[in-house]
């Protein structure tokens, strides 16, 4: 049981890397980014390709893969999305979910369509017994990268200047301009950070999800449902949100594996009855 536990919260973790970039540009920044999943399979191919066919130390290829995400998102939120901030919702539904099938495609075509396989480095590999708990060595791994980024990303919005400017460009645009905020460049750089931290994901998640070309359309429900129940205010929420969905979701295919999937998507129907703007946000 404890270990089940352990597991799921690990699980949990890495949906929060995965999901927090969505929870910034939906919920900060009031951009629906449907594409986010993506940036992910970026930085999770990218991960692949310079572990596996270039030798490069797995730990090496983290923050490379954040780069290549984040880059990518800056080139397309300084060329494309910044053209459809003031459309509407269905427009940016529309558009982002193009951009998905557009990188489906590209990816199939440029990598092929098996799902790929990550060597992970010897140390990372195993299992160890800790008080009597059988413990995966990757995914206490996980637990402690993710949970120091949970960390860092609640500080930078909540105790930071950039953080009170990126608050202050979403309430009021033209305020903010007003008093000398450079808002285009406060939006590129949050969207940039935010498709990074989806590529980080990616590469961590790479050898525990599974990676294929359609890893986009695979896991973007799992995205919506944390942004849903944890809300968007802060950081916080998509954390502990994460974290309830990864136990649901690993406890229930363990104790009830006839209805797979079933615990995370009631844990969604049930919040989103109870609390429309999910668990940890501020009711309007």
């Amino acid at each position: 049981m404890v270990t089940l536990i352990f597991d799921g919260l690990a699980y949990g973790m890495l949906l929060f890397v995965l999901s927090c970039g969505l929870a910034v540009t939906l919920g900060l920044m009031n951009f629906i980014n449907l594409a986010h999943g993506a940036f992910a399979m970026a930085g999770g191919y990218a991960t692949v390709i310079l572990t596996n066919q270039m030798g490069m130390p797995f730990l090496w290829t983290l923050p490379l893969a954040f780069i290549v995400a984040a880059v990518a998102g800056f080139v397309l939120e300084r060329t494309l999305y910044v053209r459809m901030y003031a459309r509407s919702d269905l427009d940016q539904v529309l558009f982002t979910i193009g951009l998905v099938f557009m990188a489906v495609s590209g990816m199939d075509w440029l990598m092929g369509s098996q799902q790929q396989i990550l060597h992970l480095p010897s140390f990372l590999l195993g299992r160890v017994e800790v008080l009597g708990v059988n413990i995966g060595i990757y995914r206490a791994f996980l637990i402690a990268v993710c949970g120091v980024l949970a960390i860092v990303l609640q500080l930078l919005i909540t105790r930071t200047r950039f953080g009170s400017r990126l608050r202050a460009a979403v309430d009021d645009q033209r305020v903010a301009h007003g008093v000398g905020i450079p808002v285009k460049t406060v939006f590129a750089v949050t969207f940039a950070v935010g498709s990074g931290l989806a590529g980080l994901g990616g590469a961590l998640g790479a050898e525990i999800l599974g990676l294929t070309p359609n890893f986009p359309l695979e896991f973007l429900i799992y995205f919506l449902i944390v942004v849903s129940v944890g809300g968007t205010s802060s950081m916080l929420g998509p954390l502990y949100a994460s974290i309830l969905l990864g136990l649901a979701d690993v406890l229930g295919k363990y104790y009830i594996p006839t209805l797979g999937s079933f615990m995370i998507y009631a844990v969604l129907v049930i919040v989103l009855v109870v609390r429309p703007q999910g668990l940890f946000a501020r009711a309007a």
